[in-house]
């Protein structure tokens, strides 16, 4: 197949655009109203294409820049490109699928984890935080687990929405994996009280930590 120009893709994305799914969108604070399946779909026709992706990002365009997300090379980034697209990340999508699908398959993902959670900007942190979830998930060692507590229980209860989300994740994380830090997990989520009352869906788990541990232990445990 003959290499697809940018201004190919900026029409297809433009004929995909659906009011009904922007207004879904915006509600999610991201402002693109392109169909994520369609949008998947048209990545795997298009394939990995890393010149089209950097092309892509460099517009600006939320759709646009998700679709570079997915036909992108993720071992191909430098650690500082990685670090100027993150910050540049405007929409929570986008700053969600970049960590998700790039930097966690990027050699350098280790070295920005570290950069990312002490940085200043509570965005970049959060994208830190997923990070260091993910490690305590599926390569805990050499993490200091009740020294993330320590710093989660202080500093979480007024960290402003989208870090508290991912330090709360990683709370959550911690009791679900590691039972010799569950209890004080629940208790640290407990006394915060952080999203205690988010509305969630019947048959959805609460994202309030103590709820959120107990019940995926269960789980695990009746399996």
């Amino acid at each position: 197949m003959a290499e697809t120009t940018l201004a190919e893709v900026m029409a297809e994305l433009a004929a995909l655009e659906d009011p009904k799914a922007r207004d879904v969108n915006e509600k999610h604070g991201d402002d693109h109203g392109v169909n994520l399946s369609k949008l998947r779909a048209l990545a795997k026709r298009l394939k990995t294409q890393q010149q089209l992706a950097h092309q892509l990002w460099e517009t600006d365009n939320t759709a646009a820049r998700l679709l570079a997300i997915l036909i992108c090379r993720p071992k191909a980034f430098e650690r500082d490109e990685l670090d100027v697209m993150l910050r540049e990340a405007r929409t929570p999508k986008v700053h969600g699928w970049l960590v998700n699908y790039v930097v966690k398959k990027n050699p350098h993902c280790e070295e920005l984890r570290l950069a990312w959670s002490a940085d200043p900007d509570p965005v970049v942190a959060s994208a830190g935080w997923a990070l260091t979830t993910e490690r305590v998930a599926k390569n805990p060692e050499g993490l200091d687990l009740a020294g993330l507590l320590d710093v989660i229980e202080a500093g979480m209860k007024d960290a402003p929405d989208r870090l508290q989300w991912a330090m709360n994740h990683c709370l959550a994380q911690i009791g679900i994996e590691h039972a010799e830090h569950r209890a004080r997990a629940i208790d640290v989520g407990e006394r915060l009280e952080v999203l205690k009352d988010y509305p969630t869906p019947p048959n959805c788990t609460s994202p309030f930590a103590p709820t959120w541990i107990t019940e995926m232990v269960r789980r695990r445990d009746d399996k």
